[in-house]
């Protein structure tokens, strides 16, 4: 496409009844941890329309990101840190934003009077439903999208508009018997297929999560430090995917298998500095470090006890007490 997008469909501004439900059941079981702007505006994300009631029809519209190589390669490397595969470089809110943009501007300019939206995963907007109404793939087991042509790595963003542009028939689940997505899961975050509980997924841990994690679920996270790509990448769908063809995808090199010594040192200039641009920098040096130091306490290498020593007196408390947990996790393993 002209605009650089990999996936197109059309879909009504509208989502069926079950889609709501199954929000509210998700609210319901607290499953939201902390993220309570998903609860405060839940209408809106169930409703189209009761997010902007003039829209008439959704655009939307996928990016693939696909990995190069093999995302999971790194969980072996203990003494390295693990990376999601799309914070590996630029923020695709931005890159997938100015496109859409461009493509409204284009709309109003072809039909004077259109009303234009755009969204990218920073509105009350249910993306992988309509993505599904559109027929860009479906929710598979994981929650995730799935793309017959592009398997798991596709980001999403959305045009509402007052046009009625019709609609594409919506995608068919596809997933038949397979659970691998759910097997896989280090932290058994999926109650049931079709089902997350967030407050047990490391993408959450990693990134929404404020304050300490777990306990229990620090010696599952490995060394992954932010998101997590596992139930992403052994969907068997994936054998259609195809490396991204974006440059500000290209996964920077300190960032491949970022060495653990190396984060742990990092202060919030220099933290700053390394995450500029990237979806990485809004977690903020502290919550960063935590996830560093759980991964260092994985590690089992006695080499890093030092790093996390040096850490157990840390400004952040959240901090502190994670070095003081990787220390001790250390001493247990030596």
């Amino acid at each position: 496409m002209a605009l650089g997008f990999d996936a197109v469909g059309f879909a009504r501004a509208e989502l069926a009844p079950e889609i709501r439900d199954r929000l509210m059941h998700f609210l319901g079981e607290g499953r939201h941890g902390s993220m309570g702007w998903m609860a405060d505006r839940a209408e809106q994300r169930a409703n189209p329309r009761a997010l902007w009631p003039e829209a008439v029809s959704v655009v939307v519209l996928g990016l693939n990101y696909g990995p190069d190589d093999d995302p999971l390669a790194t969980l072996a490397q203990s003494d390295r840190a693990t990376v999601s595969v799309y914070a590996q470089n630029r923020d695709y809110h931005d890159v997938v934003k100015k496109r859409l943009k461009a493509l409204g501007r284009w709309m109003a300019e072809t039909w004077p009077g259109t009303g234009i939206k755009v969204f990218v995963d920073t509105a009350p907007v249910a993306e992988k439903p309509l993505a599904q109404a559109a027929g860009l793939g479906w929710q598979g087991k994981h929650t995730n999208l799935v793309s017959r042509a592009l398997g798991s790595w596709l980001f999403l963003g959305e045009v509402f508009t007052t046009l009625d542009l019709g609609a594409d028939d919506a995608e068919a689940d596809h997933c038949g018997s397979c659970r691998a997505c759910l097997d896989i899961c280090p932290t058994a975050a999926f109650p049931a297929p079709y089902q997350l509980d967030a407050r047990r997924c490391i993408s959450y841990l990693t990134i929404e999560h404020r304050g300490p994690i777990d306990p229990a679920l620090r010696p599952l996270m490995g060394n992954r430090i932010y998101g997590c790509d596992d139930c992403l990448a052994v969907c068997p769908w994936n054998k259609f995917a195809q490396a991204h063809s974006e440059p500000a995808f290209a996964p920077r090199d300190a960032l491949r298998a970022p060495m653990l010594a190396d984060l742990a040192r990092l202060d919030d200039a220099a933290f700053r500095a390394m995450f500029a641009g990237s979806p990485v920098k809004r977690i903020g040096r502290d919550r960063f470090v935590r996830n560093v130091m759980i991964a260092v306490g994985n590690s089992g290498d006695g080499a890093l006890r030092p790093v996390a020593q040096a850490l157990c007196e840390d400004a952040d408390p959240v901090v502190a007490e994670a070095a003081r947990w990787a220390v001790a996790r250390l001493e247990e393993a030596t």
